[in-house]
């Protein structure tokens, strides 16, 4: 297959990335060794494979990697500021809001681009908001408390 190469700022560093027209967004971030973005559904159903692309979320098992061409993708990988975690990632730790951590990464992304957009969500807002996000193991309340105290820590 022919393949082009494009400009992406993944995670903050600008990269040259060769990728065929029908490659996926999470294959192309998969393919660099950044293995925190899952695929599970296949179909844009589960959040499992949640990125940000400029800062909105976006399932990248259904977008192509040619449509991140010029722009910002941001994984898990690049949350945490070296060894000091995210906020988000602190609080799915101490709320124990995982189990299998399958769901995890793409949890916390969506998680990420709602306190940019309502850095001071409700439970209400935490909930519509994670609504496309499943989780087969931990029954949620953990990860709504886990948001809601990232929340809480990042507030100005």
């Amino acid at each position: 297959m022919p393949q082009r190469t494009m400009a992406v700022a993944l995670n903050g560093s600008k990269r040259e990335v060769a990728v065929a027209d029908h490659t996926l967004l999470s294959e192309m971030i998969r393919g660099l060794g950044l293995l925190g973005t899952k695929v599970s559904c296949d179909m844009q159903v589960c959040g499992a494979c949640t990125v940000l692309l400029d800062g909105r979320p976006v399932s990248s098992c259904t977008t192509l990697a040619i449509e991140a061409e010029g722009r910002s993708v941001d994984t898990i990988e690049g949350l945490a500021d070296g060894p000091r975690l995210h906020p988000l990632q602190t609080a799915f730790l101490e709320k124990a809001a995982f189990q299998c951590g399958f769901c995890t990464p793409g949890m916390i992304m969506a998680a990420k681009a709602l306190l940019a957009e309502r850095p001071s969500p409700d439970e209400a807002a935490v909930k519509h908001w994670m609504d496309g996000n499943i989780c087969r193991c931990t029954g949620y309340e953990t990860i709504v408390e886990a948001v809601l105290d990232a929340a809480r820590a990042t507030r100005p």
